[in-house]
């Protein structure tokens, strides 16, 4: 067994904790390290490198949006300001520039969040020395998550940021930011994230790690490594460290017979060995078993360090809310029963004015002491440290000790800097404050105030997802997914089918998916399902003879379609009032998770059970046992739309009974208040008075009422305040 391949060895620091082979590809030296914090700095500095370049572009990104905006206030340097539009120009302009832009080839899970057509929009026009090309180079359930920009191979760009929409943002992160706005105008929540710049050999030898990539991927050698001595370095943008080494560490999965390289999980075990005093991580997720089990290890120690994580307060979507979310909440109650010396916290960024919103931590940083830092596109994730491709860029305290001691301050300041943007100061104060108290923990505790800064932060599974959230190997895997054993493992031997079956099974569901997602993008379908649209449709319904069952009818075609039920539940309380409405949605809502569970039911046996599990088909007998009481939190929790849950239900061991009363209990009370509410609302706005605003007023306050004991109840359930 390699050394890369051994999970548990670690090295000391007394001796250089970074050893190319072991836990980096390679230690190069740079004439300048830039940490450009916050995707403003970044984006300035990429599209001012790009603009220089005479040579060759590399763009290695886990997504990317022809539509966005580099600087959204507009970069005025006589260039379009769309990515795709700019990169065309630029190419356009010089005929002796390459630029290569090497994308994901995204899952179909992500597809209605990407830019359609993005190869045509990149790849396919008129320039043509841009190159585009999706990148499909991976093993099942795994993806390309570098995030890479490499300039004439004199410049070069690592970390957590893609060039994409909802990404721009600024240190200050302020609650309304009139230029942080989507692609479509639309605000977005604050965003943080860090990308590391360098130049000199260890720009060089990202260069030929992109080519490496580029080369595997299309099967296509690109452009040579450019030799020009010229300076592509941002003139606005000062070295935070002159003259040092960086180590590269990535990770690449095993793959068609290729051995996977594992030098970012190592670098993160030998890191975690070798602290003294205390552990600075900022990450997006924290769900490893593998940094558990070591951080677990450390803490147990009687004098060992401090560990500070800062992470976001909530995942980003539902999706990632019930998996990432769930398997963060398992480590860190792990990690808070290991902590018998008090020295673990964990920590969000707090915004005031942000409402249910919180700051997206979106990157991947960590400091050990003031010996090591590391910035990349690696999150603490099993897949990030197996299944996926990282790229980390890693900086050591080594040499003389004059050089150790000038290396250790930048890499303070570095830390600091961090710190002191969540905490709202800067980072002479955080410095002043560490150096007085010596515990990192001390230090942020004593710089909290009111307002924006860093607030304790305790992650709590309720029991209900901690039985229905299986455990890592699926949404979290820690090795490539092997589908063949996945069947014979997970799906009971009858229910198996021959692969050709399965396939055509599984093409048909996919083509269906996709001919529906293209609908809702270019057919009038997505214009079609809205509140105004629907409310014409029920009062054209509201007269004939038929009218209960079409009523009803539709509720079921719009849970094949996926339709948010709420909205239906609203059109329903509108036109036919809070009697009739409330009696056609209970109806239509009932014969629409019936007939959606039996989908789950059809599809269950042969494709979602071996997805999720063993583990989820045995909490889901359990949960049969006391499947009401079960199916009414669900029904209140904000798990999945409505149809998902309703296939997923049927895919369980859930008995219908079970799950029909489950149903009906709990929708009641969404489906009364949200009928009684748009009646009078409407009945407001038609006819204006102080009787029916006050009958209105009285139906807010009692919602808000039931609203809040309902939050009391799921507090009671272990569900952590909003």
């Amino acid at each position: 067994m390699s050394a890369q391949d051994h999970p548990f060895k670690t090295t000391s620091l007394a001796t250089g904790l970074l050893q190319p082979g072991h836990n980096c590809w390679r230690i190069e030296h740079a004439q300048r390290f830039s940490l450009l914090i916050d995707a403003d700095a970044y984006f300035r500095a990429v599209r001012a490198a790009i603009r220089a370049a005479r040579h060759s572009v590399f763009i290695l990104s886990w997504d990317i949006d022809s539509r966005m905006l580099l600087v959204p206030e507009g970069a005025n340097d006589g260039y379009p300001e769309p990515l795709g539009e700019f990169l065309h120009a630029v190419a356009t302009e010089r005929p002796d520039l390459s630029i290569y832009v090497l994308n994901w080839d995204f899952a179909v899970l992500y597809a209605l969040e990407r830019e359609w057509l993005a190869a045509y929009k990149l790849g396919w026009q008129t320039s043509r020395n841009l190159f585009f090309h999706m990148d499909a180079r991976h093993p099942i359930g795994g993806s390309h998550h570098q995030k890479v920009v490499v300039v004439d191979d004199a410049l070069a760009f690592v970390g957590g940021l893609d060039l994409t929409r909802c990404r721009w943002d600024t240190p200050d992160h302020a609650c309304h930011m009139p230029l942080r706005r989507d692609i479509d105008g639309k605000p977005h929540a604050p965003f943080h994230d860090v990308q590391a710049m360098v130049d000199g050999d260890a720009a060089r030898a990202l260069g030929e790690l992109v080519r490496l990539r580029w080369e595997r991927a299309t099967g296509r050698k690109p452009a040579s490594c450019c030799s020009e001595g010229y300076d592509p370095w941002p003139s606005d943008v000062a070295p935070d460290l002159t003259d040092i080494d960086i180590a590269i560490s990535r990770t690449e999965p095993a793959f068609e017979g290729e051995a996977g390289v594992h030098e970012v999980r190592q670098l993160h075990l030998d890191a975690i060995a070798a602290a003294k005093r205390y552990m600075f991580f900022e990450n997006q997720y924290f769900t490893s078993v593998l940094i558990g089990n070591a951080l677990v290890g450390r803490l147990a120690e009687l004098d060992g360090p401090e560990v500070a994580v800062i992470s976001p307060q909530t995942q980003s979507g539902w999706l990632e809310q019930v998996t990432m979310g769930v398997l963060r909440g398992r480590l860190h109650r792990r990690l808070k029963a290991a902590d018998m010396h008090d020295r673990y916290r964990m920590y969000c960024p707090h915004i005031p004015g942000l409402e249910e919103r919180c700051l997206n931590v979106h990157s991947k940083v960590f400091a050990i002491d003031e010996d090591l830092f590391c910035v990349g596109s690696a999150n603490l994730s099993n897949r990030s440290l197996a299944l996926d491709t990282e790229c980390n860029l890693v900086i050591e305290a080594s040499g003389s000790e004059e050089e150790k001691a000038r290396i250790r301050s930048a890499i303070a300041r570095l830390r600091n800097r961090l710190l002191a943007e969540h905490l709202d100061t800067t980072p002479e104060v955080v410095d002043a404050e560490l150096r007085q108290c010596g515990s990192l923990l001390e230090t942020i505790a004593a710089l909290h105030k009111p307002g924006r800064s860093m607030h304790l932060l305790d992650p709590v599974v309720t029991p209900e997802l901690d039985a229905l959230i299986p455990e890592q190997a699926v949404f979290d895997p820690e090795k490539p997914i092997d589908p063949e054993e996945l069947v014979a493992q997970y799906v009971p031997h009858e229910a198996q089918k021959p692969v050709p079956r399965r396939l055509i099974g599984l093409g048909i569901v996919a083509i269906a998916l996709a001919a529906l997602a293209i609908a809702w993008r270019w057919s009038p379908l997505r214009e079609w399902i809205n509140l105004a649209t629907l409310v014409n449709f029920a009062h054209h319904l509201e007269g004939l003879p038929f009218t209960p069952l079409a009523i009803i009818g539709s509720y079921v075609v719009a849970g094949l379609l996926v339709v948010p039920v709420m909205l239906l539940i609203a059109v329903t309380g509108i036109v036919f009032g809070p009697v009739v409405g409330a009696a056609y949605a209970i109806a239509g809502t009932l014969l629409s998770a019936a007939v959606t569970y039996g989908l789950g039911r059809w599809l269950g046996r042969e494709t979602v059970q071996r997805m999720v599990g063993p583990r989820v088909n045995r909490l889901s007998k359990r949960i049969a046992r006391q499947g009401i009481v079960a199916m009414v939190i669900i029904r209140m929790l904000p798990i999945a739309p409505f149809s998902v849950v309703n296939v997923v239900a049927g895919a369980s061991h859930i008995r219908f009974r079970d799950y029909m009363i489950g149903t009906l209990i709990g929708m009641l009370p969404g489906i009364g208040m949200t009928v009684t509410f748009v009646h009078h609302l409407v009945e407001a706005v038609r006819n204006p008075s102080p009787g029916t605003v006050a009958v209105l007023a009285l139906v807010v306050v009692l919602i808000i009422g039931l609203a809040m004991a309902l939050q009391r109840f799921l507090r009671r359930k272990g569900e952590p305040a909003a």
